[in-house]
């Protein structure tokens, strides 16, 4: 299983290559949130894994109480400032807070902002979730797009899958130090998930 990591501004400044030397092979960094805040680390963290040769990720926060239109607009606004997508770049909705709202209304603003992203930048994105959220209806709808499941009490690479998918594709098994993931598949299988330049919209 490859190994990765995911950061936020919480992290501050990340030793990229250090990482890489380590052993992590891909990771997330938080871009955005809502339709508004952006993470001040991402552009740092967005180029500090390119040039560490790390498998990009970037991550937006969902929150389901706006307009996810926009929301998706204003995450991959950040990512172009940053250098923008290359083949094999990875996307993902951080869905984890229902902001007051019921399971339908959540799990329909996490369908568009994902159609958003396809119909404007060509990728996927995987859903970054966890059981008891998605276990609430909150995720309904959303079994087409790869799992990111954070299960930091279960055995690396053995987490539960929470309906309505029936596989995971990331696991997120630790929070110390960092947030620590595994895929369970190649460089090459993780990368096809990601960023295509002949499906770029």
């Amino acid at each position: 299983m490859l190994q990765g990591i995911d950061v936020s501004n919480w992290q501050g400044a990340v030793n990229w290559g250090a990482q890489a030397k380590g052993g992590v092979s891909f990771a997330f960094a938080k871009a955005s949130e809502g339709s508004t805040f952006t993470d001040k680390w991402f552009g740092t963290n967005w180029n500090g894994m390119r040039e560490s040769w790390i498998v990009c990720g970037a991550y937006h926060f969902a929150r389901p109480a706006g307009d996810p239109e926009v929301q998706a607009v204003h995450f991959l606004k950040i990512v172009q400032r940053a250098g923008g997508l290359r083949r094999g770049d990875l996307l993902a909705l951080d869905l984890e807070t229902n902001d007051h709202l019921p399971a339908a209304r959540v799990a329909r603003f996490a369908r568009s902002w994902c159609q958003a992203v396809i119909a404007l930048a060509g990728v996927k994105p995987v859903v970054y979730t966890f059981q008891a959220f998605a276990q609430n209806g909150n995720c309904a709808g959303l079994e087409i797009y790869p799992l990111w499941i954070a299960a930091p009490d279960a055995p690396r690479g053995r987490p539960q899958v929470p309906s309505p998918w029936r596989r995971w594709t990331i696991h997120q098994h630790s929070h110390k130090p960092l947030d620590r993931n595994v895929f369970r598949g190649t460089r090459a299988e993780l990368t096809s998930l990601g960023y295509r330049r002949s499906r770029d919209a």
